[in-house]
């Protein structure tokens, strides 16, 4: 790689940067927000004890409050002990980390609309299917 391509590079990289920088702040401002205003106690509220859907419940509930690894094993405990089956939790816990609802706009800008919308639906389905296959291995079902 030549010397003028890389900086060709460095040019192009640092402009789609600027491009995605109000999208990325916006995100960021909106993820804290959520964690702020939603109550805890409000995913208990919604989980029926359904077998069929405690998962979709918790799959949409995790999708809609998307955050990190860390804190979702804390939020899962906490659901876990005020009586959320493990069903509902493993698949809140799941969506939670792959399902990005409010990043999608800005994946959508970095990685295409059509991308960003086959992964999001795929990473739905999928963990609605691994809390299942989760809970039905381990005999908890």
């Amino acid at each position: 790689m030549t010397a003028d391509a890389l900086k060709q590079a460095f040019a192009d990289t640092l402009r789609s940067f600027r491009r995605a920088l109000p999208i990325l702040l916006g995100m960021l401002l909106l993820l804290s927000l959520a964690s702020v205003v939603i109550p805890k106690s409000l995913y208990h509220r919604i989980f029926t004890g359904n077998f069929v859907l405690d998962p979709l419940i918790g799959a949409v509930a995790g999708s809609l409050s998307a955050g990190n690894p860390v804190t979702s094993y804390i939020i899962g405990g906490e659901l876990k002990a005020q009586g959320v089956s493990m069903l509902a939790v493993t698949a809140f816990l799941a969506a939670w980390v792959t399902v990005g609802v409010i990043q999608f706009p800005a994946e959508a800008l970095m990685l295409g609309r059509t991308f960003a919308m086959v992964r999001n639906a795929a990473s739905f389905v999928s963990s609605v299917v691994l809390a299942g296959l989760t809970v039905w291995t381990l005999g908890w079902i």
